[in-house]
């Protein structure tokens, strides 16, 4: 529902409720959270309902962040409350529990039921917990033993109703291993506990911070005992800070002349405080970290913030080590791998004005960060700034939105710069920085295509790895270097298929075949998530003749350990990089030389700097090329290109083998080149005559229902709307999407071109009027906004 909803304030609430705070509600049956967006005195024309409870202080978004989400919403077509909620990483503050009551016939019943039924009956006892007060489900779960049973049993009667109630989460109930305890100032003598005092004297022996977990080693029932002490006010408890590695501090690096040139124009511009944009294109090892590094640091001289964006989670431990070893103490991370609680302590930090330096992924360009002077984004090339889900929004173009607002810099950076970026630095909108040499003059890596076709010729035999290849491994691992091996698929084969007729095995929710996984014995659908084991017999001739065809990151990992059995071989991919910190457990291995070859998708491909790795082997190069999609050949350059740029960091010159049977595809051969300004002038070609971005804004509009019939009948309705096409607009559709069923849905898709911005938002902005008008259920419209992928 995109419209803002109007509440009357009781009078405590009246002069503490500013635009921004979070509120709560009552809305229909439920207890829900809402952002304030305006506070006005004027008469409503409709009866309200009065706002419950203030859950902020001081509000949780000022209005530049405001003013952003607005512009969000209206830019990317999405409702204003979604755009609200996913800027807010706050769920750690706030504790949800089903609250169970009596109804007016559930008084009368209970006063009946305690006069008729037998004592110990479990409704009779459930009734009368509920006359004195309400309860949570939580306590009458651990109260009765079938007090589930006994709830529904009631609430079908209409005795008993439920609402989900919002409280202030107790910040000392956080688990033991994540709270420091130490003496709240001079001890206190007050009638306490055995374990309290003990805990008490042993904090007086032992001054300082300690992990609460660890002290329940050496005092014994430490932990309720810090957490009584907390609420008396007697002891402290603080939230552990996130353990990452820190790279040992050093003195800054002196910089090149590249890198001085293009410090000495982000420094005029950011001593001149005003907006300005710039584009670092730096060739990989060319030192683009440190020229982020001194911006920063010109940044907080004149006692602005910064913000860095990472494009994966991978990147963010390694990338934040280097700045906390810079700026001690004035760093915040915020990613989606740290828990509810870490991440608003970490949030609340940067509010305060306590970290004045924030590394996030994607939603980190929402961090509400004080006089903002600088947002750098690296490696601004990367799909993963661009959501997903609604709002369907991009991480780098909303930080130059929000760095324009702000009257700060914005500082792009990559070595394979997207077609846009670059295509609006020639168009004069940003400056464009150029490092074309690798720091300290090393060179770069020598990079050799290998044709499958020809090697199947030679060998008469389909291996995953060449001769070539092989032979480059067993050098490595005699000589103690690294070695990275890069398969961007997911496990052990891409599909399964009868021999006998041809069938494959595919999703039961999506038009999708199933990939195997041989570690966990599963067949498994990487959109959805659907799993099952994989068959012993064909499901539709029923031939035993089953076979698993294609390669994916598992398979050869398996086939390395056969063929190097004394290597040490890790694999990182969506499957190994799973809860909590693993991935940053893998990548800190490889970095200390725990493993010879690391093995992974695209995951591995950017990024990071390991001065031993000599080695970069690429399997199936050209597997993105046959997406249907105009930006597969931009995706498959950038991406050789930069795992190409994880060889030779160190001081021994690297080797890149990129494996393929497009060899004289322009994508594949630019980047064995390393020749991006060449890629650029061919692909811009293409997108000029056919009409793509830079040269067009673009929306692919999606309809899908959970019928055939009725995603088509919309999707022809709404074609009506586009006849005849509008002026300045190019309408393709509609057409089944490439994915046509996806997660129990069946897709159909718009693809519109408009040489007008304002062109394409007003068309669009009719689609979701036609949408409402016509009452479709809330998601059947998809509207992606300048869309990275049209699967």
């Amino acid at each position: 529902m995109d419209q803002p909803f109007t509440y009357a304030l009781p009078e405590t609430l009246r002069h503490r409720v500013r635009p921004g705070s979070r509120v709560l509600v009552p809305f229909g049956p439920r207890r829900l959270t809402g952002v304030v967006v305006n506070c006005h005195d004027q008469p409503p024309a409709m009866a309200t309902r009065e706002a419950s409870r203030l859950m902020d202080e001081e509000p949780v978004l000022d209005a530049e962040l405001l003013a952003l989400g607005r512009w969000i919403a209206g830019y990317y077509c999405a409702p204003l409350g979604e755009v609200l909620r996913g800027m807010l990483p706050l769920a750690g503050d706030v504790r949800w529990a089903k609250v169970w009551s009596l109804t007016d016939s559930g008084r009368d019943a209970a006063r009946q039921l305690l006069l008729d039924s037998e004592p110990g009956d479990p409704a009779t006892e459930v009734l009368r917990l509920l006359e004195r007060r309400p309860l949570t489900a939580a306590y009458l779960a651990r109260a009765f033993p079938l007090a589930d049973k006994t709830i529904r049993s009631l609430e079908r009667r209409g005795f008993v109703v439920a609402e989900q109630v919002a409280a202030a989460r107790d910040p000392f109930r956080a688990p033991a291993d994540r709270l420091r305890v130490e003496l709240a100032g001079a001890p206190r003598r007050a009638k306490l506990k055995k374990a309290e005092r003990e805990l008490q004297a042993f904090l007086e022996l032992h001054p300082g911070s300690h992990n609460l977990k660890d002290l329940e080693l050496l005092v014994p029932n430490a932990s309720p005992a810090a957490r009584t002490l907390a609420r008396k006010g007697l002891v402290s408890l603080e939230a552990e800070p996130i353990a990452l590695r820190v790279s040992p501090a050093s003195a800054p690096r002196r910089l090149n002349t590249a890198q001085q040139g293009a410090f000495d124009q982000i420094r005029r511009d950011l001593d001149g405080g005003r907006f300005h944009a710039f584009l670092l294109h730096g060739v990989t090892g060319s030192g683009k970290t440190e020229v982020y590094l001194n911006a920063i640091e010109a940044v907080l001289r004149q006692g602005r913030s910064a913000l860095l964006l990472v494009p994966e989670i991978a990147l963010t431990p390694a990338m934040a080590g280097q700045f906390l070893a810079r700026f001690p103490d004035r760093v915040a991370i915020l990613h989606s791998a740290f828990t509810d609680v870490e991440r608003s302590h970490e949030w609340r930090r940067i509010r305060s004005g306590a970290a004045s330096v924030v590394v996030g992924t994607r939603s980190g360009v929402f961090a509400p960060v004080r006089n903002l002077g600088l947002i750098v984004v690296d490696e601004e090339h990367d799909g993963s700034y661009k959501q997903e889900e609604t709002p369907r929004y991009h991480g780098r173009d909303v930080a130059v939105v929000r760095a324009h607002d702000a009257g700060a810099c914005v500082l792009l950076g990559s070595a394979t710069p997207s077609l846009e970026s670059r295509y609006n630095a020639e168009s004069g909108k940003y400056t464009l920085l150029e490092l074309p040499a690798r720091i300290e003059e090393r060179p770069m890596p020598t990079v050799e295509l290998i044709d499958m076709r020809q090697e199947f010729l030679e060998t008469r035999k389909q291996a995953t790895f060449s001769r070539k290849m092989t032979a480059a491994l067993a050098e490595r691992l005699a000589n103690h270097e690294q070695t990275i091996i890069l398969l961007n698929r997911r496990g052990f084969s891409s599909f399964v298929a009868c021999r006998a007729c041809g069938e494959r095995v595919e999703c039961v929710n999506c038009s999708v075949t199933l990939t195997f996984h041989k570690r966990d014995r599963r067949l498994l659908c990487h959109y959805c998530g659907y799993a099952q084991k994989p068959p012993s017999a064909c499901p539709k001739c029923s031939s035993d003749h089953i076979y698993f065809l294609g390669l994916g990151s598992e398979r050869v990992e398996e086939e390395l350990h056969r063929d190097f059995p004394a290597a040490r071989i890790a694999r990182l991919d969506r499957d190994t990089a799973t809860g909590g910190r693993r991935f940053e457990t893998i990548l800190n291995g490889f970095r200390k030389g725990d493993y010879d070859i690391l093995v992974g998708t695209q995951m591995i491909a950017k990024g990071h700097d390991i001065p031993n790795v000599t080695l970069v082997g690429v399997i199936s190069a050209d597997t993105g090329l046959g997406v249907p999609d105009f930006r597969a050949a931009e995706r498959t350059f950038q991406l050789l290109t930069q795992v190409a740029g994880r060889a030779g960091r160190g001081s021994v010159p690297g080797i890149v083998l990129i494996q393929t049977i497009q060899p004289d595809h322009y994508a594949i051969r630019l980047a064995a080149a390393q020749d991006y300004a060449a890629f650029y002038e061919k692909e811009l070609a293409f997108r000029r005559a056919l009409h793509y971005p830079p040269f067009s804004a673009m929306a692919n509009v999606l309809v899908r229902g959970e019928k055939k019939e009725v995603a088509l009948g919309m999707s022809t309705s709404l074609a009506r709307l586009f006849t005849p096409p509008p002026d300045k607009l190019r309408v393709l559709g509609p057409a089944e999407a490439p994915v046509a069923r996806l997660r129990n849905e069946y897709r159909y898709q718009f693809l519109i071109k408009a040489a007008s911005r304002k062109a394409l938002s007003e068309l669009l902005q009719r689609v979701r009027r036609f949408a409402q008008e016509h009452k479709w259920g809330a998601t059947a419209l998809v509207i992606d906004v300048d869309p990275l992928t049209l699967m």
